[in-house]
């Protein structure tokens, strides 16, 4: 029987992702043990991202040139799996650092091929596609964060990562049967045309807007969900469980709603909810610095991180939109400037935070507003456009 490679790719998204959004728990958790200031939490946050970040684009290319592509996603699973579980034995800040940064390379690799394959699939729903595809990446933090929450609860950051990373080998052995069935492309080898093509398209003062757009909205993103768990520890007592809970609430909401939001947006245009979802990110991460009440704080930043988490397919639909073709290779361009440099962000929050973490807050809504400049600034591309660049 075929499987519904829609579906499919989502469950797997899912899977892929356990262990990477745990870390957003298990970080904290890993620094608070070893005694580490915000700004060395923040660091340890920004290593991680930047290690995934140098696997966006080499996949991305690797989609765009390498016929079987369903072997690319299985292997993906087993080098997260085996990579975070390798990393649950090591104690210490850089080997910590290092090998959970090369694990999750395995994970950024998933991203531009299965989204790159999807979109090929559904040229003129692609924000769509982009849309289910995330509600497994994004599902996975109410099953990540809650779990993690748990066994860190009973156990410590060593058996959470270790128990965390079965699924995903478990998963990895049912893509293997999966992959029979991932369309096929023409085999080639890169060329310098291709670097040619994405750096004429990504160089001109509309391709290195939309990059700036990426980062600044990425920045805000990840202001908040690097301090968030901290926060709530140090400023309201919240145990790690009960702080898992409060972060996955914080994401379900959008998570869920990125499909109707990428179909809106495919409809109606990319710029109108990027600009409406930053600004509403914007003032909301404002309330929640301005605000010292627990449950008002956890109320804006919901609705921060949520509307964040809503816009995100759009914008990766965005930057294809601009790009045409090489689906691929565009798609890992976008997620290595989200990931690599917005994760400078993790940093500055840390450093903001060690006289208030709170402070991060007013640095995500900093970060919320260039990102709507930016979008205000981007020329208008219609439903007409989106066909158009689809039919490509």
């Amino acid at each position: 029987m075929k499987p519904n490679l829609l579906v499919a790719f989502s469950i797997g998204h899912c899977a892929n992702d356990l262990v990477p959004i745990a870390m957003y728990i298990l970080i904290p958790a890993f620094g608070t043990a070893m005694g580490l200031s915000p700004a060395e939490i923040g660091l340890l946050f920004m290593l991680h991202s930047l290690g995934a970040s140098l696997a966006y684009l080499p996949a991305g290319l690797l989609a765009d040139h390498v016929a079987n592509r369903g072997v690319l996603l299985a292997a993906t699973f087993f080098w997260v799996g085996f990579g975070y579980m390798m990393a649950s034995f090591v104690d210490g800040f850089w080997a910590f650092a290092i090998v959970v940064s090369i694990a999750g390379m395995g994970d950024a690799a998933w991203h531009p091929i299965a989204t790159g394959v999807l979109t090929q699939m559904h040229r003129a729903r692609r924000a769509y596609a982009l849309g289910v595809h995330a509600i497994g990446g994004h599902f996975s933090q109410t099953i990540a964060l809650p779990a993690a929450g748990l066994l860190l609860a009973l156990w410590d950051w060593h058996v959470a990562m270790r128990v965390l990373a079965v699924p995903t080998l478990l998963m990895g052995c049912a893509f293997i049967f999966i992959s029979r069935h991932v369309p096929r492309h023409v085999n080639s080898r890169p060329t310098r045309a291709d670097f040619t093509v994405i750096w004429q398209v990504w160089t001109t003062k509309a391709g290195l807007r939309m990059i700036a757009l990426f980062i600044a909205y990425n920045m805000g993103l990840f202001a908040i969900i690097a301090m968030t768990p901290l926060y709530l520890k140090a400023n309201h007592g919240l145990g790690w469980l009960e702080t898992a809970l409060v972060m996955a609430a914080m994401m379900l909401v959008g998570a869920l709603a990125q499909p109707w939001t990428g179909k809106i947006s495919d409809n109606v245009g990319r710029r109108p909810l990027i600009i409406l979802g930053n600004g509403i990110a914007a003032g909301a991460s404002l309330f929640a610095w301005l605000t010292t009440d627990l449950v008002l704080t956890v109320i804006a930043l919901c609705v921060t991180l949520n509307v964040l988490v809503a816009i995100r397919a759009v914008l990766l639909a965005a930057a294809l939109d601009h790009a045409g073709g090489r689906e691929g290779t565009s798609l890992g361009l976008a997620f290595a400037a989200m990931e690599g440099f917005a994760a400078s962000a993790a940093v500055m929050a840390g450093l903001a935070g060690e006289s208030d973490l709170a402070n991060a807050f007013l640095l995500a809504c900093a970060f919320s507003l260039v990102a709507l400049v930016l979008a205000v600034a981007t020329p208008k591309q219609g439903p007409a456009s989106i066909r158009a660049s689809a039919a490509e």
